[in-house]
């Protein structure tokens, strides 16, 4: 039987444009806050409608997300509607009493940037001096109460070489995974394409991150990055995951100013949820529904792995003008 790879799964919030870091891959180009951005009123009429929808997971991201003055407020009302509330954030903002309110609100798991175990390197390609003590710190608050949380790593040229090595400091400082997304040109990103990893290298990396799963007792999960899942196939590893691009199928994202895009790294406009239900623009949004479709073009639409892969949509976007076209960084593309 052909699994149903368009259940709602995850939506994520950018909550706010405001941020005190300046990092230089930032998909919102995120700093100031804008003027326009969805009220606490509006905010918990978005969880309601994001809940009727069929979601389960609801990610409380930015900009910095504990920015928001009523974070706390919409983390406790997501959690009492039945949604399970999650954090993308850069950490830097965590102390023990941030951490116990978390907590005390229903956050179940908070995501910390960590890019670099070299300290000078993150905080460089975070664009703020002290980024990384603080999120370090932040991570070890967290474990001290218990709190779930995991290590999200961006991957570039630049580090390629020591993503396993995060690893096993997630590990050791008692993470319980490391999602490890492949950069996306997209936002300020744009301007470090250039810092992208080649097919082979993508294929290779993604090849020692599913055999480093085998290893540790903690989730390792490629992000943007659709291909692990045939890569897993091929290799015999069991992953939880059905899909692995679930943009517009089992996945969206809400901008600051309640813009739904198919995913973060899509800046493609399909509804406004100030003008029109969530529920309704998830579920009769015409592109979602090219996207569910799963009409795909080029070697990804002949791909026979097309349906647990599905490439990244974003990158299809971005360097071809089309998503549904092929995806870039594939080595399938070659066969």
């Amino acid at each position: 039987m052909k699994p149903d790879n368009n259940q709602p799964i995850l939506c994520s919030w950018n909550t706010t444009q405001e941020c005190n870091l300046k990092c230089v891959h930032c998909y919102r180009d995120a700093g100031e806050r804008k003027y326009n951005e969805l009220a606490t009123k509006e905010g918990k009429s978005l969880l309601d409608e994001i809940k009727k929808a069929g979601f389960k997971i609801m990610v409380f991201s930015g900009g910095e997300p504990l920015l928001r003055k009523d974070i706390f407020e919409l983390t406790r009302y997501a959690s009492s509607i039945g949604l399970r509330p999650v954090f993308g954030t850069n950490g830097t903002l965590i102390d023990k009493e941030v951490a116990l309110k978390l907590k005390d609100a229903g956050a179940a798991r908070i995501s910390i940037s960590l890019d670099s175990l070299n300290q000078s390197e993150h905080d460089k390609f975070r664009g703020t001096e002290g980024a990384w003590s603080r999120a370090v710190s932040a991570m070890k608050i967290l474990k001290e109460i218990n709190l779930s949380f995991q290590i999200n790593t961006t991957v570039t040229k630049r580090n390629i070489n020591e993503i396993l090595d995060i690893t096993d400091f997630a590990v050791e400082i008692g993470a319980d995974a490391h999602h490890i997304f492949f950069l996306v040109p997209t936002g300020r990103a744009v301007d470090i394409e250039i810092e992208s990893l080649n097919a082979q290298d993508y294929e290779d990396l993604l090849k020692k991150v599913l055999l480093k799963s085998r290893s540790v007792n903690i989730e390792l999960k490629p992000t943007c990055a659709p291909q692990y899942m045939r890569i897993a196939k091929t290799l015999g590893i069991e992953t939880r995951f059905t899909k692995g691009c679930l943009a517009g199928t089992g996945y969206c994202s809400i901008t600051p100013e309640g813009d739904v895009w198919p995913c973060p790294y899509m800046p493609i406009k399909v509804g406004n949820v100030k003008l029109e239900k969530f529920s309704d623009i998830w579920r009769d949004a015409p592109l979602f529904k090219e996207l569910r479709e799963g009409n795909l073009k080029g070697s990804c639409g002949k791909c026979v792995y097309k349906e647990i892969c599905g490439g990244c949509r974003a990158r299809a976007l971005f360097y071809n003008k089309d998503y549904l076209g092929e995806e870039p960084w594939c080595l399938m593309r070659r066969k």
